[in-house]
């Protein structure tokens, strides 16, 4: 066996993708976006999303279009947005898809039951937001939700996800 300091499964230099070198560079918060009910819910790791300012302010997300999530929020037209901590990694690649989760993601943390879906217990920023427009651009639907109530707290270890790795706290 041979241990490499590369990648193993890294294209090479010239076989890669442009454009998802360019978004990888781009370094996001990372959120959850999440909807449904207690019985029928769903949720989604989202880095591909902005805030756009106004009367009411919006959010527009980037989400994948056969994801269960995309499948809800549209469908209900309602959701809930909440920034991820350094602390909720595991939780950020489960939800993901990336990571395993016996017995479900729904038991990796508390949550609390709104009108718009399921919010994170523990997240200090959320907001809940209802769906204005969605359309297909490039691989994703690009969403447009307003915003309806935005909690806004304290800022400490932000999960922040950039070139397909998390940053840690102040790095």
């Amino acid at each position: 066996m041979t241990i490499h300091t590369t990648h193993p499964f890294l294209e090479p230099e010239g076989d890669r993708d442009p454009v998802r070198q360019l978004r990888g560079r781009v370094g996001a918060a990372v959120s959850l976006w999440t909807a449904g009910s207690a019985d029928d819910r769903t949720g989604l790791t989202v880095s591909s999303w902005l805030v756009a300012g106004g009367d009411p302010g919006r959010v527009l997300a980037l989400l994948d279009p056969d994801a269960d999530l995309t499948d809800a929020l549209l469908g209900t037209g309602r959701g809930v947005v909440q920034l991820l901590s350094w602390d909720d990694r595991n939780l950020a690649d489960v939800f993901a898809g990336t990571a395993p989760a016996p017995g479900g993601p729904w038991r990796l943390a508390e949550w609390v039951a709104t009108d718009h879906g399921p919010r994170l217990g523990h997240a200090a920023t959320w907001a809940t937001v209802e769906v204005e427009s969605d359309v297909e651009v490039g691989w994703s639907r690009l969403v447009t939700c307003t915003l309806v109530e935005v909690v806004v707290g304290e800022d400490v270890d932000p999960l922040v996800h950039r070139r397909g790795r998390y940053l840690p706290p102040g790095g």
